[in-house]
């Protein structure tokens, strides 16, 4: 009996802001630190892995007797460059494990994507290089990344394939995971993959990098017309990836990514084509947002329940969220039936467990102020304390396990606005988060969140897009990239320099 093709498995999943503080081991030990056999246990039932490796695992069990090989999955939630002791204990022990797990038939890489280190920018890159010098240039190297990533040429030489999402919010993780396994199936079939990329001098907004709608949606509606219509048959994917800006790497920047069975020139044509017509539309990506006092008086005269991003705190693309220009805007103006979430101050929580539910506290934010962050005080009273575990039930977060840390719902005084605060840094992109703490969402006039984008996965059943509104305030994820003070980022790049010229486009 067959016991199947030995498949290498790896993951780093971190998004890394170059002006948010550095990620530390207890950073990813708090989200997802597992080794070896720990991986397979978790991967076949309900975890906090990422998503990609209950995927990947999935169907690699639905296409017949394989041998997983496990090596490390590393998640920390999205922050400052990975310190360099962390980044090193990471690739000594995928390194070390993968050498002992030879001979191995392929090997999948679920990662991010835009990963950095303090003294590494490339830190994707080093890590398939590591492996492909231990596996040699016969065995298939593929990978999935989010939709987010920045890609390097030395990623693509080292990658046979690569599967980035195509969906934003990210609700197709395990989807993609299949389609790398498919991929790496047909490898061992036979197959010899192909795959190339173009990056242009173009790095959007993330706020415009929607997939339901707008600029984005139809460069990825063109991407998938390429693959339906491809009469070759070499076609295996075509992706279109938003990069992550605040990276701040010479690396960043949209890019086109195909893979093709077997004609690298084919590869090459359909990005060069793609990436033509995206250059050309890039200036539908120009973000439009509101001011918070813009907001503050939208939410005063609207007859209809408004849903309020905070995008530029956003804990998911490495902000504190803790800026407070929006609470404090909404609060002193007295906005009624306001909700808040998730606001991250592990010191506060502990302020209204000093209080205790139903008591009255002078509520201290930000007791430490740092960037963007000014220290912020209100009367609070303690409505509710929990643990803050839960499990999502939709979007991003659905059928997973999350953790907000020692968390406090408390209700500012007299305006009566509700803040979820917690202490570990999440953002609020499911509705659990508030409804484990009471909170009835349908019954809200005014919601709050601290997040970019993915909340929309979460809270589409009460808000449409209609009665949603983009806010710029402070933060590390501002949409203004004009305020950034980029120091590696290639210039010039649209839209900071809005006469950047690509050689491409005229041909």
């Amino acid at each position: 009996m067959t016991r199947g093709p030995r498949i290498a498995i790896l993951s780093f999943h971190l998004e890394s802001n170059a002006f948010s503080p550095p990620s530390r081991l207890e950073d990813f030990r708090q989200l997802c630190w597992l080794e070896g056999e720990a991986v397979s246990e978790h991967a076949r039932r309900l975890n906090h892995m990422p998503s990609e490796i209950t995927g990947f695992y999935a169907r690699m069990d639905a296409a017949g007797p394989w041998q997983p090989l496990p090596l490390v999955i590393a998640a920390a939630p999205p922050g400052g460059p990975v310190d360099e002791p962390t980044w090193q204990l990471f690739l000594d022990t995928a390194t070390a494990r993968l050498r002992a797990a030879l001979p191995v038939d392929a090997v999948y890489l679920g990662n991010h994507g835009a990963a950095s280190g303090l003294g590494q920018g490339d830190t994707e890159a080093e890590l398939m290089d590591a492996v492909r010098a231990i596996v040699g240039p016969e065995v298939p190297l593929i990978a999935s990344y989010d939709l987010h990533c920045n890609i390097s040429d030395r990623v693509i030489h080292a990658l046979d394939g690569l599967f980035p999402y195509r969906t934003n919010p990210h609700v197709d993780l395990r989807q993609r995971a299949a389609d790398a396994a498919d991929a790496i199936l047909a490898c061992l079939g036979g197959e010899r993959l192909q795959l190339r990329h173009v990056r242009l001098p173009f790095t959007p907004p993330s706020v415009t990098l929607l997939t339901a709608r707008g600029p984005f949606a139809d460069a990825i509606g063109w991407a998938d017309t390429l693959l339906r219509e491809d009469t070759s048959g070499e076609l295996v994917d075509v992706s279109v990836t938003g990069g992550f800006v605040f990276s701040d790497v010479p690396q960043c920047g949209m890019c086109v990514s195909v893979t093709t069975r077997g004609d690298p020139l084919h590869a090459e044509r359909t990005a060069q084509a793609l990436a033509r017509r995206i250059w050309e539309d890039r200036h539908r990506y120009l973000v439009v947002t509101s001011t918070v006092d813009e907001a503050v008086a939208q939410a005063r005269t609207s007859t209809v329940p408004l849903l309020f991003a905070d995008v530029a705190d956003n804990p998911g693309g490495g902000g504190g969220g803790n800026t407070v220009g929006l609470m404090k805007a909404f609060h002193e103006a007295r906005i009624p039936g306001v909700v808040l979430g998730v606001f991250i101050d592990a010191d506060a929580v502990q302020q209204a467990v000093a209080a205790g539910v139903g008591g009255t506290a002078e509520l201290v934010f930000n007791r430490m102020p740092s960037l963007f962050a000014d220290t912020y005080a209100a009367t609070a009273r303690v409505l509710m304390l929990s643990d803050g575990e839960g499990t999502g039930r939709r979007g991003i977060l659905k059928d997973r396990r999350f953790s907000l840390g020692a968390s406090a719902l408390v209700e500012l005084l007299p305006s009566g606005m509700r803040v979820l605060v917690s202490s570990l840094r999440r953002q609020l992109s499911e509705p659990a988060m508030l409804e484990m703490h009471g909170i009835d969402i349908a019954a809200a006039r005014v919601l709050i969140v601290k997040s970019r984008g993915h909340y929309r996965a979460g809270f589409d059943e009460f808000f449409s897009d209609d009665r949603i509104v983009d806010v710029d305030s402070d933060g590390l994820t501002t949409p203004n990239l004009a305020r950034v003070p980029f120091r590696h980022l290639p210039r010039p790049v649209f839209p900071l320099d809005a006469d950047t010229a690509w050689p491409a486009s005229a041909g």
